[in-house]
């Protein structure tokens, strides 16, 4: 929802009615992720996306339909086995769609949690997609990690405490997902689909070394939902007007920087950084608090073979460990053959995401099986429901 948010506020603020399809869950190839969303606007416009086109026609329709019906619904899109150009997604995969009917009325609380999506604060949304009941169909629970109770109900006290747990689990993964329960919120039972829209504070990218890779780098870590700091020692470099993209731009000794950033917990697992200074004086104190940091999810640093070789000598000296120098991406980047500080950005962010989801950098082309795997993320999270739900 976060990438329509601004066009729902516009028309909810105006007490209009808005239909909106969320994919809420997904299995095999499926193109778009849980918590993408499509809008059909009063002025049946669409924004968004919820199958990058293989359903949204249908999605068109059936917003338009509960609109004016006032029921939401749950469906299944899926290949068709006669006409894969049918309905359905021609890439294979499946996905669920809720879609409901917001307005005012329905959905009250959609103005706080804008402002609060908006500050960076974390929230998450947990609707009822499905039920034996149907009027349980719809109902939410807003629930926020500084508040003891959440916002709403989904029709009992036990069903709140038990989504209320989950959510707090999903959030602190930065996932959102479908979680099945009891009619009555029972943890090992069926009947009741709960979908958890997670919004936690944008992940973030901290950038090393004040040069014109840096602005490409900081651009394509905006392009892709980060938060992005830019820190330099040098003030004459680091300027918000060379770097117009980033969030901050900040003028200290990197590895000061970062020791403080992590002393007062603002580093978590969706940290990347990357150091882009090449140069010893900066790269070997920074390099050897960030490789320390085990929640840092990427350390990537800029350099050529001859460099990389003379500061994994100096960060040998220094008493780093095997394992902590096997957590450094260096040199930074995959093999695209990238020669501006644009492409090179590219080359970097692809290195991320790869190392996020598991990806192998391969061509698609040379390869077999599912394009889509299962995030790591998956096996963490399931963890954090378990221990949850024992408590």
């Amino acid at each position: 929802m976060r990438e329509v948010l601004p066009e729902l506020m516009k028309w909810w603020e105006s007490g209009e009615t808005i239909g909106i399809g969320t994919v809420v869950a997904t299995f095999r190839s499926a193109p778009r992720p849980p918590g993408a969303s499509m809008l059909v606007c009063p002025d049946d416009s669409a924004v968004g996306s919820v199958s990058g086109g293989c359903v949204e026609g249908a999605v068109y329709d059936l917003a338009h339909a509960v609109v004016e019906s006032g029921e939401s619904t749950l469906q299944r899109f899926g290949v068709s086995d006669d006409d894969a150009f049918a309905v359905g997604l021609t890439c294979g995969g499946i996905i669920d769609v809720y879609v409901e009917k917001v307005n005012r009325q329905t959905f009250p609380e959609l103005g706080a949690i804008a402002e609060d999506i908006e500050a960076g604060r974390p929230v998450a949304i947990a609707t009822v997609v499905e039920h034996q009941d149907p009027s349980w169909q719809g109902r939410r629970l807003v629930v926020r990690p500084d508040r003891a109770r959440p916002a709403g109900t989904l029709g009992s006290s036990r069903a709140d405490d038990a989504v209320r747990d989950d959510a707090l689990g999903l959030l602190a993964a930065g996932t959102s997902a479908t979680l099945t329960y009891g009619t009555d919120g029972e943890r090992r039972g069926e009947g009741m689909r709960v979908f958890v829209a997670a919004f936690a504070p944008k992940p973030r990218l901290l950038v090393f070394g004040a040069i014109d890779f840096a602005a490409a780098v900081a651009r394509v870590g905006t392009f892709l939902g980060y938060r992005v700091t830019v820190c330099d020692a040098r003030p004459v470099f680091a300027t918000h007007s060379r770097f117009p993209d980033a969030d901050e731009v900040i003028v200290d000794w990197p590895h000061r920087y970062l020791t403080a950033e992590n002393d007062c917990g603002r580093i978590d697992s969706r940290t990347v950084v990357t150091v882009l200074t090449h140069d010893p004086k900066f790269d070997v104190p920074l390099l050897e608090v960030a490789l320390r940091i085990p929640e840092i999810a990427y350390v990537g640093a800029m350099g050529s073979r001859r460099t990389h070789e003379d500061r994994m000598a100096r960060l040998r000296e220094s008493g780093l460990t095997k394992d902590e120098l096997g957590r450094l991406w260096s040199p930074i980047g995959l093999d695209l053959g990238a020669r501006t500080p644009e492409e090179t950005a590219i080359s970097i962010a692809a290195e991320i995401i790869a190392g996020r989801w598991g990806g192998t950098g391969r061509h698609l082309s040379d390869t077999a099986g599912r394009i889509h795997e299962s995030p790591p993320e998956t096996v963490i999270l399931r963890d954090v429901l378990d221990c949850a739900a024992s408590r």
